[in-house]
């Protein structure tokens, strides 16, 4: 396998872009090598849809299309960005906040660190921002024949 392979797709902000990210994602890690029925490509979808879920419904319109990029380094470190026009970074409510939504993030940071990786949040250069889980790379090597 290449030391570094990427992938990404542009899509509007819409509901229906998230199940697309969600299998456009799925599918490029199938080529890459990760099991499809995996825990961790479960874990993996579930994120993405939250990470597009959040570019959808929290920009606001500040945002007409958001980007999924995906990226392997040396088979060892998974980059899953989602990255969006708004400039407002996402905000973390105070556990007593008693609402029905607003908890995405707190799912996101819990499971890339169940998964052993972590959250990033970085502005663009055009001034919007991306949200990034980094995660080890799971999916079994095959040998050189």
């Amino acid at each position: 396998m290449a030391d570094h392979q990427e992938a990404s797709v542009t899509l509007p902000s819409d509901p229906a872009s998230v199940s697309a990210a969600r299998k456009y994602v799925a599918n490029v890690l199938t080529e890459w090598g990760m099991p499809g029925d995996s825990e961790i490509a479960d874990t993996i979808r579930l994120i993405v849809s939250e990470l597009t879920t959040n570019a959808v419904q929290h920009t606001f319109g500040q945002s007409p299309t958001f980007t999924v990029d995906i990226e392997l380094d040396r088979d060892e470190q998974l980059r899953i960005g989602v990255t969006d026009s708004d400039p407002r970074f996402p905000k973390r409510l105070p556990a007593a906040v008693q609402q029905d939504n607003g908890r995405g993030m707190v799912i996101i940071r819990w499971l890339a660190a169940e998964c052993g990786g972590k959250l990033d949040v970085r502005r663009t250069p055009e001034g919007g921002k991306t949200v990034a889980i980094v995660l080890p790379w799971t999916a079994p090597v095959e040998p050189i024949s």
